[in-house]
This record gives C-alpha cells, structure tokens and sequence, in this order.
C-alpha cells in the first residue's frame, strides 16, 4: 500500500491518499490539488514532489522502513 500525507508538500494540511499503487495516489493527489486548493493546472515538478513524499505503509497505516 502507498501514502501520500498532504502536510508533507502543504503546511498545515492534514489530508492523506491511499493505494496500492503510486499511480492511484498521484492521481488522487491531483485532484485534491485541483479541488480543494484551486489549482487549475498541475505541474510536472509538483508531480514529482508528490511522488518523492510517497511512502510504502503496511495494512495497519504504519510507515514501513
């Protein structure tokens, strides 16, 4: 399973994404961003922010090291 926490790239917010693929949780990241922040257009290098704060979790929600 894959996490993205939102307070990582964004001070202050508490909103997470979960799924078994990085794919799933940078799709649902963007959309966050688009939905709830006002973004209209998501750039690659956020992307990329997005997917190097992603971490593998275990079925229990905890970081796997």
């Amino acid at each position: 399973m894959k996490r993205f926490d939102s307070g990582t790239l964004i001070p202050g917010s508490t909103w997470k994404a979960e799924a078994e693929s990085e794919a799933e949780v940078v799709r649902r990241a963007v959309e966050n961003l688009k939905a709830f922040h006002g973004e209209t257009e998501v750039r690659p290098d956020m992307v990329q922010r997005i997917k190097d704060r992603i971490v593998d979790v275990d079925g229990k929600g905890a970081v796997k090291h």
